[in-house]
């Protein structure tokens, strides 16, 4: 009796050591059988547990889904999914993947924006890094309360955006990302650029729809400060700033590489021929350094420029009308020359 005692006890040991060794192989060995170093998994906000396993099977971060739902059940997973972006490594088990999804230790993601013109378009930009889609977060661009109670008309909104990269996590939605632009914005406008503002007799917003002007105005950094030089000269003087980028925005002709009469007749507030002074708001989403350079802007006696015959992208400056129309009459001959007449 007492052999056959022992016999079933050694029995039940290796039963139980059998099954603890399943157990433990299923939870710690390497369970995915993709063979990049990586993948990412992305949980959308409100997803049920059921989808998390099925995104894990797609990703073949797992084989089957009883190993990782036992396992999220022993660690109260189940009914607190976090969303997020993921990172889940070659080689990692059950465990590991339920400890990072329970963490919500998700990757950040880079958020890059520039040569934008239109709230449109950085909606565009931003529904393809982040999960908000575009129409939430035009929703928010074009919101007239949310602008003023943060100190900018509708047209000026834009000014709170300003172009960079930025971490972010990738479910992000349109106010957080308001919210995170407007640390970003009270970052930038220190005291001492603040102070520069008020020497131009600028407030802030007109500081940055100038710039707006100026980056339209040329893409090379070094002369930013003297474009914005010759524009102050002319908002000193009350002289119209003829500034044609203004034109192409207000028509909406983007793909325009000449400005016609057409663009000069169109009657609107950022018809900066018709209308004297600053538009109403930025005609794109300005960098800092267009900012710094009207903060900065180069002390000069030019009251027209237009651009170099040599097609350099820089530009003739000059102090008088009539020197003025020969520079311009040098760029025109050769747009006629190489055939561009739209």
């Amino acid at each position: 009796m007492k052999k056959i005692v022992l016999l079933a006890l050694a029995i039940a040991l290796v039963t139980a050591a059998s099954i603890f060794w399943f157990g433990y192989r299923k939870l710690f060995q390497p369970c995915t059988s993709f063979n990049e170093e990586y993948r990412y998994l992305y949980i959308p906000t409100g997803a049920a547990f059921s989808e998390v396993c099925d995104s894990l099977l797609q990703l073949e971060a797992v084989s089957d889904t009883s190993g990782i739902s036992w396992l999220a059940a022993k660690k109260n997973y189940i009914e607190r999914v976090k969303p997020g972006k993921y990172r889940i490594n070659k080689g990692s088990n059950l465990n590991s993947i339920i400890n990072l999804l329970r963490s919500g230790n998700q990757e950040p993601v880079n958020v890059t924006f520039n040569q934008v013109r239109t709230p449109e378009e950085l909606a565009g930009i931003l529904s393809k890094t982040l999960e908000a889609d575009s129409l939430s977060f035009i929703e928010v661009f074009t919101d007239e309360g949310l602008a003023n109670a943060h100190g900018f008309t509708q047209d000026q909104f834009r000014l709170l955006f300003m172009p960079n990269t930025y971490e972010f996590f990738w479910n992000t939605d349109a106010m957080a990302f308001v919210d995170r632009m407007k640390k970003e914005y009270e970052k930038f406008w220190t005291e001492e650029r603040k102070e520069k503002a008020a020497t131009l007799g600028l407030n802030l917003n007109e500081v940055g729809i100038l710039a707006s002007v100026v980056k339209a105005e040329t893409s090379k950094l070094d002369e930013a400060p003297e474009i914005a030089g010759v524009y102050l000269n002319r908002l000193r003087i009350n002289m119209p700033l003829q500034a044609d980028p203004t034109l192409i925005y207000a028509t909406r002709d983007f793909d325009a590489r000449r400005v016609k009469q057409g663009h000069i007749d169109y009657d609107s507030p950022y018809n900066t021929y018709k209308y004297a002074g600053l538009p109403p708001g930025p005609i794109n989403y300005p960098e800092y350094m267009y900012i710094d350079a009207v903060l900065n802007a180069r002390k000069n006696n030019f009251l027209y420029f237009c651009a170099k015959a040599d097609m350099s992208g820089y530009h003739a400056f000059a102090r008088t009308y009539e020197q003025h129309l020969v520079n311009a009459q040098s760029y025109r001959k050769v747009l006629n020359e190489m055939g561009i007449t739209e």
